[in-house]
């Protein structure tokens, strides 16, 4: 099956982005042979997800951290823009940790000697809102610390760090030197020329030096920053490191220094692509004589690189999907799911789940991936199957807008439709709709649904009933992004009573050079 998209040219270099999605302010680390990311999953469900690869371009879902946000309740219905920011993924004392923060909340940890595997229930380290992107750092001493950055929307202020102290096993944060666990104050933004939403920090220790690298000046057209320091509390020096210059990157920042086996270093970051979300990009990272880092070519990112390890052949994060085994750690509910949401038998069989809402920004049960980049279609079939009339099915592009293309069952058939919507409007039907015949259980024919996606994120509807081509439906949409996160391609099953199943089919992505 043709990738949607890949990184590995399969000559030795890569292209960027590496990670043509919404794999949000990154984190990586290499253990060994082996580099683990993580990402910011808002309120996706499961949350934290986990990536591998054996060189930096070519990565795999191996699973996530969160199986369910907490509070259970709070997190039983859509919270757009809440639930897990950028988290911190580290390799110490044979564990693998995350620390994330919940805005609303306050920082998490957890813990698993398997990233794959099982991770350890999270546990709240430091309370209070308003605290994001906390990073901890084992020091070469046997000293530990954690920097986190603020959220004005939730704490009054932003645009500084505030580092802690820390014990070894992260269950607390210790007494700052000025002798109150309030932190220290490391790097304050206002006090810097120019910079404005300094967040997001990383720290590290390289040769005698503390390192925080933070990116500033706001995730659409922003730049990353290093800072150095001889103690971890101050006072810190700093200079941008990687910016857009006269390239078509913009905002390049926030992400990870990681170290290749044979010594040379890279940096991930994203870049924000509207309804595609924070894509990923991997520049090399050299160090200066005078013992500063610079990224890309010269401080701007560039466009194709040699790989850092040679040998690997090209893979992505799944996309596709049979559903042999159920859905694949690459889809993911837009709140806390119930078991009843999926009904056995082959391939995906959602239950028509009774609610009043019909707006899908608003609906828990919408089973979705990340809007895969480049320019691809996606192609699924449905059939109803024992639905009473007001069950309604369907494949969607879904943001702050959206719109879905599937059946609705009347009182005498079911209708093919594209709805669409605006920015918090109802949807409504957008273009002819056809009449699909019903048996005398409710059962609707299968119908073919498949959305076309460009690169600037528009999306063309097709359908077709058996043995026929797919046809377009309605007018083009462009899909937004939602809440802090990329667009999202998705399948919802709804109804009036509870009775009823959507069957949906494989469903297929791929780059639209695959089909004729």
């Amino acid at each position: 099956m043709t990738l949607a998209w890949t990184a590995d040219n399969g000559d030795g270099t890569y292209r960027n982005p590496v990670l043509h999605a919404d794999w949000s302010d990154p984190d990586a680390i290499r253990v060994g042979d082996d580099f683990y990311m993580t990402a910011s999953s808002f309120n996706r469900v499961p949350g934290l997800p986990i990536l591998h690869s054996r060189d930096l371009v070519n990565w795999t879902i191996i699973g996530h951290a969160l199986t369910r946000l907490q509070p259970e309740a709070d997190f039983s219905t859509p919270q757009r823009g809440c639930g897990v920011w950028a988290p911190a993924l580290r390799h110490h004392a044979g564990r693998f940790w995350i620390v994330y923060p919940d805005p609303d909340r306050g920082l998490y940890v957890t813990t698993t000697d398997d990233p794959a595997g099982e991770w350890s229930e999270p546990r709240l380290l430091k309370g209070g809102r308003g605290l994001i992107d906390p990073c901890p750092l084992w020091a070469d001493d046997g000293s530990a610390y954690l920097v986190h950055g603020w959220a004005k929307s939730r704490a009054g202020v932003n645009n500084r760090l505030t580092v802690h102290r820390m014990n070894h096993d992260a269950t607390a944060l210790l007494d700052s030197p000025s002798g109150n666990d309030g932190g220290t104050v490391v790097i304050d933004g206002d006090d810097l020329p120019g910079y404005r939403t300094l967040e997001g920090p990383k720290f590290y220790q390289r040769d005698g030096w503390y390192w925080i690298f933070a990116p500033a000046g706001g995730v659409t057209d922003g730049w990353q920053s290093a800072f150095r320091s001889r103690d971890p509390f101050g006072p810190y020096e700093g200079r941008i490191v990687l910016q857009q210059g006269d390239t078509d990157v913009n905002g390049p920042h926030q992400g990870a220094w990681v170290d290749a086996p044979d010594g040379t270093h890279w940096f991930l970051h994203f870049q924000d692509k509207g309804p595609f979300g924070r894509i990923v990009h991997l520049q090399p990272l050299h160090w200066r004589d005078d013992g500063w880092p610079e990224l890309g070519d010269r401080g701007q990112p560039v466009a194709a690189h040699t790989k850092p390890v040679q040998g690997r052949p090209p893979t992505a994060p799944a996309t596709s999907d049979d559903f042999a085994n159920g859905p694949g750690p690459q889809w993911t509910w837009q709140a806390n799911p119930r078991p009843d949401w999926i009904r056995p038998g082959p391939g995906l069989r959602l239950a028509c789940v009774p609610t009043p809402i019909t707006d899908l920004r608003r609906l828990p049960n919408v089973l979705g991936q990340r809007l895969p980049g480049g320019h691809c279609r996606a192609t699924t079939t449905l059939r109803l199957a024992d639905t009473p009339p007001g069950a309604r099915a369907g494949l969607t592009v879904l943001g702050d807008t959206y719109a879905w293309i599937g059946l609705t069952r009347t009182d005498s058939d079911a209708t093919l439709a594209l709805h669409t919507t605006a920015t918090e409007a109802p949807e409504h039907i957008s273009g002819p709709t056809q009449s699909i015949a019903l048996d005398e259980h409710g059962t609707t024919e299968t119908v073919t649904l498949a959305v076309d996606i460009d690169p600037a994120g528009t999306c063309r509807y097709h359908a077709a009933r058996p043995g026929q081509a797919l046809q377009p439906v309605g007018e083009p949409f462009s899909a937004t992004p939602g809440r802090w996160i990329g667009a999202t391609l998705g399948l919802f099953a709804t109804g009036e009573s509870g009775h009823g199943t959507a069957h949906f089919g494989p469903v297929d992505i791929s780059s639209p050079h695959t089909h004729a």
